[in-house]
């Protein structure tokens, strides 16, 4: 596990198993509400860890196809822009023509992200998270299909600043959403559904 995952994605994880050395006293009834055992963190820690290695062998995969179309330029018009960005995510799509749930959202990861979605909705944090979550502009019933293009018009759900926190630190091309109840990793450059995580949303 390297020091740099540690920093971005377990920070409120660990802190329970620092409290007796002076770390998060604060909160620490919290905390002590909702306990995470040892060996849980260690296997939360290991899901995140492979979610993040599929996460940048997607990223290798899209930067090789990427550098197959000609280089855009700050003043391209934005239906250039547009093209490259269907061109994009057509060579991504053909190079995953496989891509299915679960690929980069492993079992061990949804596993994780469980984990730390509930001990946040259980924690003094819950209600924020709940309230941002109700601001979200309502959404229409629609299917997401992994590999496929975000629907046009359907606008994003953020995902709370408190869950991104704890979640592991994603590379520039991709991005966590919300939609409905389901977790989405969205590729943004081609605007395509890398995977999801279907209910895992309260």
């Amino acid at each position: 596990m390297t020091k740099k995952f540690y920093r971005t994605g377990l920070t409120f994880l660990f802190c329970t198993a620092a409290i007796a050395s002076g770390c998060g006293r604060k909160t620490s009834s919290v905390q002590q509400q909702n306990p995470i055992p040892a060996e849980q963190q260690n296997a939360d820690a290991a899901g995140f860890k492979e979610f993040s290695d599929r996460v940048n062998d997607y990223v290798k995969l899209h930067k090789s196809q990427e550098v197959l179309l000609p280089k855009l330029k700050q003043t391209e018009l934005p239906e250039m822009i547009a093209a490259h960005q269907v061109a994009l995510e057509r060579k991504i799509r053909e190079a995953r023509a496989n891509a299915k749930v679960g690929d980069i959202f492993t079992p061990a990861a949804v596993k994780s992200f469980q984990d730390v979605i509930e001990s946040t909705m259980q924690s003094a944090h819950g209600p924020n998270v709940d309230a941002t979550l109700k601001q979200a502009a309502p959404l229409p019933k629609m299917s997401i299909t992994v590999n496929e293009p975000y629907p046009d018009g359907v606008p994003y759900t953020s995902v709370p600043p408190t869950l991104l926190l704890i979640f592991p630190k994603l590379p520039d091309e991709v991005v966590y959403r919300v939609v409905l109840h389901d977790l989405l990793l969205l590729d943004l450059k081609a605007n395509l559904v890398v995977d999801v995580i279907p209910g895992i949303i309260p």
